[in-house]
């Protein structure tokens, strides 16, 4: 098991709803672990994708009857993880030991969450979902090869706009950023009433200045929402860490307008992630920098100077140097 306490007992995206259907398995990785998803009477599982017979992967198992076995001996395992039955010796009674080790999983936001520890806190909470004056539309997930951190701070970096995203976040004319401020408590971090030209904030092809207020609810889990007047934008953005150069983020995009198609919206985030993602996988060292001093900061990067100082205080060190 993964030694960092922070992430193995905090929840982490690993599926949609939709595709883990009953009578099938789904095979996923978090944290460098092997997991087996499947369903039985509505409720998800989440498993160590092992046999502890002979180590073979679950997901390569077949489910019957509220069941999961092995395809390798037939193994069959009831949904507790507990093996129930040895083909090879059908009136023997399965060891104790003989167990799945089984993981917590949750349904939430469409998502599956997983921890593989004990979970400290909730899951994480999505602002603008219960609010129905605002459309929801689902994005990605998108493949990082960098470090989960990594590609966190950049969701919380203003200052990029006007050159990885001209003409649609930013404009190299307009690069200055105001003097925003950012706290940080026991529920994470808040950057307040950042403001910068965009030429197409919101994928409409009308240039403005947009403030907006930006909050880091988990380590790897953070959001923003349009703070200035007119319609309203905001974004849900988690990732997951799959191993510590791989990562999968996962994305809302919240609107309280509707001149915008799902697809429409669903393009114009897939055409910023993929501006976005060469970049980050580019950053060296790949390890995001806790040591204030491995890299240069202005006073435009406060967001990411609170991010870095607090993932320090929590002692996370998966996809840190």
């Amino acid at each position: 098991m993964l030694n960092d306490p922070v992430l193995v007992n905090d929840w982490h995206v690993v599926a949609r709803v939709e595709e883990v259907q009953e009578g099938k398995t789904r095979a996923v990785r978090l944290l460098e672990e092997d997991l087996v998803l499947w369903r039985v009477g509505g409720k998800v599982c989440a498993w160590q994708d092992l046999c502890v017979h002979r180590g073979t992967r679950l997901s390569l198992g077949k489910v019957e009857h509220g069941t999961l076995a092995c395809p390798y001996h037939g193994w069959v395992y009831n949904q507790e993880g507990q093996c129930i039955r040895y083909p090879a010796h059908p009136n023997q009674q399965p060891s104790e030991r003989a167990r799945a080790r089984v993981y917590q999983a949750r349904e939430r936001y469409g998502w599956i969450w997983v921890c593989l520890g004990k979970a400290t806190r909730d899951i994480p909470h999505f602002p603008q979902w219960e609010d129905a004056s605002y459309r929801k539309v689902h994005c990605g997930p998108y493949t990082y090869k960098a470090s989960a951190p990594r590609a966190i701070e950049n969701f919380l970096d203003i200052t990029h706009f006007p050159f990885v995203h001209q003409s649609y976040l930013g404009d190299p004319a307009h690069a200055e950023v105001n003097d925003y401020q950012v706290t940080t408590d026991e529920d994470g971090i808040t950057a307040s009433n950042i403001t910068v030209w965009q030429p197409d904030p919101d994928g409409r092809g009308q240039g403005a200045y947009v403030s907006y207020t930006y909050r880091v609810y988990r380590p790897l889990t953070a959001g923003f929402v349009k703070s200035s007047a007119g319609p309203h934008f905001a974004m849900f953005f988690t990732i997951t860490p799959v191993a510590p150069n791989l990562s999968h983020a996962w994305a809302y995009v919240a609107m309280d307008y509707s001149d915008l198609t799902e697809s429409e919206i669903q393009g114009f985030q897939n055409l910023i992630t993929m501006q976005d993602v060469p970049i980050v996988e580019s950053q060296r060292p790949e390890l995001l920098p806790l040591d204030l001093q491995a890299e240069l900061h202005l006073r435009s990067d406060r967001t990411a100077i609170a991010y870095r100082k607090w993932l320090g205080q929590l002692g996370l060190s998966f996809g840190t140097a």
